[in-house]
């Protein structure tokens, strides 16, 4: 601060005196050196005495003063003696009191972001808080809390001293706190932790409040749930533990939303709790992909996607391979391709072998068989198929016969082994063997012995009450022709079961 005056700071004083000035504080002068130890000069300019003295020097003091923003000013009580000394060498002492005051000066309080990401918290310093200034609350994203902060607190507030006076203040919290905001950032594919912070300082002594606000934010790379998977005897099962992030994605089969309805249509077992998600995904059911069929089994595989619920954008995938040995089984694939061992112990007769039995189309031989089993992998609107519609669904029939036996229809029921692949009418897209095959869904398989019933996918079509006489049509190979079946079922005056 400067203060300027004249040089005669009395009008008794005459300017033909020679003069000598002492300063001082709080009305006690200090030494030459001193008074430049603390940074107190004066200076005569022309017929004026400069006097300057230092902000934060010995002797004065400072306030702070909240209007809307945080100020101080500075106050020194000056104390000058001027000795004038005339031409008859006779010494005049005056004294001379005066209060210095700063005009209002701005204080700068700030933060700075002391976040390391890796470190999992937030740090963020609060500095230059004056002496007379002290924090007593903060809102941590909208949330009061009072200091000091109990020991129970998962937050903490550290003051830090500094030698000019000032001080500032230390506050940690961690990202996985439930107060901190979280947002996924698909630009960054990365999660950002937000923490908006409102501390309550206090002017003392009156405890006159300041404000000062801050955001801070982190970003921490975040992975896509992964499933555990595990293979049993006839399924896959899929864990996926929670964590609290987990909502930006959506879990997908094929190009559905997994849900607990989507899980019911298909025969999926579900469950979805706080603390995990399980999926028992039998084989034979929709999703399934199957490869490498031989008698000895086959390897199954199922996939479930892993998409951001705002974008749909797929971000990983798992996939769970398992071979599966059952001893006998159908699969009615969406191709319309259909795989089947059948056990053969009991139609064929004694001293015949499984590679010499054929479908209703004699042509159409195992691809592989042992001493009791069989292996057929053929088109399911073809090798002499029969098709069965109903009122929702339709039916593919064909049968297991033993080669020495010319006349299918002739065989005792005992002797029949018979193949079903039926798929829901909403989802086929194409019908007779005149036409290519289409289906959205997999059809649901029966191997039919003359005692019992060998399933495929536990998925229940709808069945009609009535059947008419079976006619068999032949085999040719137009060019391929699409139609959907539910609009031609529309058609059809009786909605009951019908055969072609």
């Amino acid at each position: 601060m400067i203060w300027e005056t004249s040089e005669l700071l009395h009008s008794l004083v005459s300017p033909l005196n020679e003069t000598e000035v002492s300063i001082g504080a709080n009305g006690k002068l200090v030494e030459k050196k001193v008074a430049e130890e603390r940074g107190y000069t004066v200076e005569k300019v022309n017929t004026t005495l400069q006097v300057s003295i230092p902000y934060k020097a010995e002797g004065g003091y400072r306030k702070s003063f909240v209007s809307r923003d945080l100020y101080e000013y500075y106050v020194f009580h000056l104390y000058l003696e001027q000795i004038s000394v005339d031409e008859a060498e006779i010494a005049a002492r005056l004294r001379f009191h005066r209060i210095i005051v700063t005009p209002l000066l701005r204080c700068h309080i700030f933060t700075e972001n002391q976040t390391l990401a890796r470190e999992r918290s937030f740090t963020i310093y609060l500095g230059g808080v004056p002496e007379d200034v002290v924090l007593v609350s903060i809102q941590l994203n909208g949330r009061d809390f009072t200091l000091p902060l109990t020991n129970t607190s998962t937050y903490k507030v550290t003051e830090v001293l500094h030698p000019n006076g000032t001080h500032g203040y230390t506050l940690t919290v961690l990202f996985d706190d439930p107060i901190v905001k979280l947002q996924f950032s698909r630009k960054a594919v990365a999660m950002q932790h937000i923490l908006n912070v409102n501390y309550t300082l206090a002017v003392q002594p009156g405890n006159e409040p300041y404000y000062h606000e801050t955001t801070v934010t982190a970003l921490t790379r975040v992975s896509p749930p992964v499933f555990d998977a595990n293979c049993s005897e006839s399924s896959i099962h899929f864990k996926l533990d929670h964590r609290p992030f987990d909502y930006f994605w959506e879990l997908v089969i094929g190009s559905d939303v997994l849900t607990s309805d989507l899980a019911d249509r298909r025969g999926y077992i579900f469950s979805n709790d706080s603390q995990s998600l399980r999926l028992d995904v039998p084989l034979f059911t929709n999703g399934f992909k199957y490869q490498d069929v031989t008698l000895k089994g086959f390897s199954g595989t199922f996939e479930i996607l892993v998409r951001v619920r705002e974008t749909s954008e797929v971000q990983t995938s798992t996939v769970k391979t398992c071979l599966f040995s059952p001893k006998e089984f159908i699969m009615c694939s969406t191709n319309g391709k259909v795989n089947v061992v059948a056990n053969l112990s009991l139609p064929i007769p004694s001293g015949g072998s499984p590679a010499e039995t054929s479908l209703r189309d004699k042509s159409c031989r195992p691809k592989d068989a042992d001493g009791t089993r069989a292996l057929f992998s053929f088109a399911v609107n073809d090798c002499g198929a029969i098709i069965m519609l109903g009122r929702d669904s339709v039916t593919y029939r064909n049968e297991i016969i033993f080669s020495s036996v010319r006349n299918p229809e002739n065989l005792s029921s005992k002797n029949r082994v018979l193949l079903e692949c039926t798929y829901t009418v909403a989802g086929l897209h194409a019908l007779f063997s005149a036409y290519k095959f289409e289906s959205d869904t997999v059809g649901v398989g029966r191997i039919v012995h003359s005692n019992r019933i060998i399933e495929g996918p536990a998925v229940d079509p709808t069945s009609a009450s009535t059947r008419r006489s079976v006619t068999v049509r032949p085999r040719y190979q137009p060019s391929a022709k699409y139609i959907k079946v539910s609009s031609f079922l529309k058609n059809l005056s009786n909605k009951g079961l019908h055969n072609f």
